[in-house]
């Protein structure tokens, strides 16, 4: 038995929605309790999918603050003591106001699965629950939205025009003395400092598919010894000798999971639903 709670504040447009029913159908199965919490207006854009799809719209209170979110949980956990009980509760929100929920939920034998939209996942929330599906075709999945740690690159400044030619007086060269420089610093001065090889996670263009190429065994889903991946990407000229390899898969956290979250000494690769 599938229970699924839409924040209709959160997932908000038709095609969503929709989308939403098909992934959650085709990867868990039937959805028992199909329920909508939000605000009248956002309800009223959705009435035609709610009425197609036979989802129970809940309008939250006219209040001066939103009581979407706690609407939700409270129905969430007084369907988690009914009989029959559900076997997997759906979130359909990416917000991080649900993690406390979601993660009471899962102790208690939940299999826990959010639905959000591409570039509207709270990354703090992803490792709360069990799967995670993203709806949306606004951002392509290889390329989540940026996260607020990453700087933009400056635009470049304009060219300077070229400053106007003029016509120099000759002056008589004085003479001078060259002065004898040993020949080990000119050496030195002529020679060039070897370039450094920059790797692909420096260069900042390293891509999913790219790590997957590397080490094709994350392609299986199951977790993988994260030293012997490093390794791998090292070899693949993608990581850097003293680069931190958790920072690279942080950058990717919709496709790759880090085991355990505190100290990980593994890592599995998520397949997209």
């Amino acid at each position: 038995m599938i229970a699924f709670f839409i924040d209709a504040d959160n997932l908000c447009a038709p095609s969503w929605v929709e989308e939403a029913l098909r992934k959650l159908e085709d990867g868990e199965g039937r959805i028992a309790v199909r329920r909508a919490y939000g605000s009248a207006e956002k309800l009223k854009g959705l009435a035609e999918v709610l009425r197609t799809r036979h989802i129970r719209p809940f309008v939250n209170l006219a209040l001066s603050k939103n009581t979407t979110d706690v609407a939700l949980a409270v129905d969430a956990m007084d369907l988690s003591y009914q009989t029959p009980r559900p076997t997997v509760i759906a979130v359909g929100s990416g917000d991080a106001d649900f993690v406390p929920l979601v993660l009471r939920l899962r102790e208690r034998g939940f299999r826990m699965v959010c639905v959000s939209e591409q570039g509207k996942m709270a990354p703090e929330a992803v490792y709360a629950y069990d799967h995670v599906i993203l709806v949306g075709q606004e951002y392509p999945a290889e390329a989540p939205r940026a996260r607020a740690a990453e700087v933009e690159k400056p635009a470049p400044s304009p060219a300077k025009p070229p400053a106007a030619r003029t016509v120099a007086k000759k002056i008589p060269a004085k003479k001078t003395v060259a002065k004898k420089v040993p020949a080990k610093k000119v050496a030195a001065k002529k020679a060039k400092p070897a370039a450094k090889k920059i790797t692909g996670e420096e260069a900042g263009k390293v891509t999913v598919a790219q790590i997957l190429n590397a080490a094709s065994a994350l392609r299986a889903g199951q977790p993988q010894s994260l030293g012997e991946v490093v390794k791998l990407l090292h070899d693949a000229k993608l990581l850097g000798k003293n680069a931190t390899s958790t920072k690279l898969f942080k950058k990717f956290p919709f496709h790759f999971e880090l085991l355990p979250p505190k100290q990980p000494n593994q890592v599995r690769y998520i397949p997209s639903s």
